[in-house]
């Protein structure tokens, strides 16, 4: 005996649904590089579809398996970047959900780094968390989607309040002492004044159309360049003293961080639409206080590029 399609049922309350589908489905992506290792994602994916008026629910498990086709594409060499797997999978929903208008998929992933110190050059590895995602509209048989790709990395910034105080201080016990302007200056120009340091935590996240392509090491390398010093996980003494110094010779206001980070995405990413959206936040946790300082801009490429040549007149 047949079983009825309960989820094609009338519902009780006809109404739309925005959402409808399953959230934390944990997958271990692999993408194909020719000619090097495959890269490994530890991932999180979100998968939704509308629901019409007349549907009592979705086929979920649909969602699975576009999930895994795509995945074995991915591992076969036909996808070659992660925000494409999620255009991919987007895509592919709008052809099992026939009565859908709109598809969604989000991956949240962790992406381990490889990396050498400053100074000893000591290998050690770093976590990235990686964000993607896509949304895919019916049009006429030829949908349009919309992709985005991101990182969330972690740095050190330093203080220019706190670092302007301690010069202060600093010039006014070396006059005490009878040292000479010259030397006083000649001194502050190589050794930065101590201040408090911050743990900053860097997000920037790119949303282009599906036909254009975002580097994800160029977003992770213009991160890591907009605080004060990148960190590591392993530090000989040597490489401390780098950091530590380049820290200080670089302080920065959290404000400056999303600016920073902005002018880098200009400089990289001037080529793309002008309707790509850019999204910059950075948290840095205080050391001397019980709060966060956090700041946020969210702008398009074309927007950004006329505010930093007006900036320039």
């Amino acid at each position: 005996m047949e079983l009825p399609d309960v989820q094609s049922s009338l519902p009780d309350v006809r109404i739309n649904l925005t959402r409808v589908g399953v959230k934390n489905v944990k997958k271990l992506v692999e993408v194909a590089r020719t000619g090097k290792r495959p890269v490994i994602f530890i991932s999180n994916f979100d998968v939704f579809v509308d629901l019409p008026r007349s549907l009592k629910g979705a086929n979920l498990s649909r969602n699975f398996e576009v999930i895994d086709d795509v995945l074995q594409q991915a591992i076969e060499g036909d996808v070659k970047e992660i925000e494409d797997l999620c255009s991919a999978v987007a895509r592919k929903l709008l052809d099992r959900h026939e009565y859908a208008e709109r598809t969604e998929v989000r991956m949240m992933s962790q992406f381990m780094v490889r990396r050498e110190t400053p100074v000893s050059e000591t290998s050690c590895h770093e976590v990235v968390n990686v964000h993607a995602s896509a949304v895919a509209r019916r049009n006429n048989g030829s949908p349009i989607i919309r992709k985005s790709i991101g990182a969330e990395v972690t740095g050190m910034t330093a203080c220019p309040c706190a670092q302007n105080i301690m010069k202060d201080r600093a010039m006014h016990v070396l006059q005490q002492l009878g040292v000479t302007e010259a030397q006083i200056e000649r001194f502050l120009e190589e050794v930065p004044m101590a201040t408090h340091n911050q743990r900053g935590r860097g997000f920037l996240c790119i949303e282009t159309d599906d036909d254009q392509h975002v580097s994800l090491e160029k977003i992770i390398k213009i991160l890591k360049d907009s605080m004060s010093a990148r960190i590591y996980e392993l530090l000989k003494r040597g490489d401390e003293s780098y950091v530590v110094m380049e820290a200080h010779k670089n302080p920065l206001f959290v404000e400056d961080c999303v600016r920073e980070m902005a002018k880098k995405v200009i400089l990289q990413f001037r080529n793309l639409s002008g309707d790509s959206v850019v999204t910059i936040k950075q948290t840095n946790e205080e050391s001397i206080h019980q709060h966060d300082a956090y700041a946020e801009r969210k702008a398009t490429i074309a927007e950004l590029i006329g505010e930093m040549d007006n900036s320039s007149l």
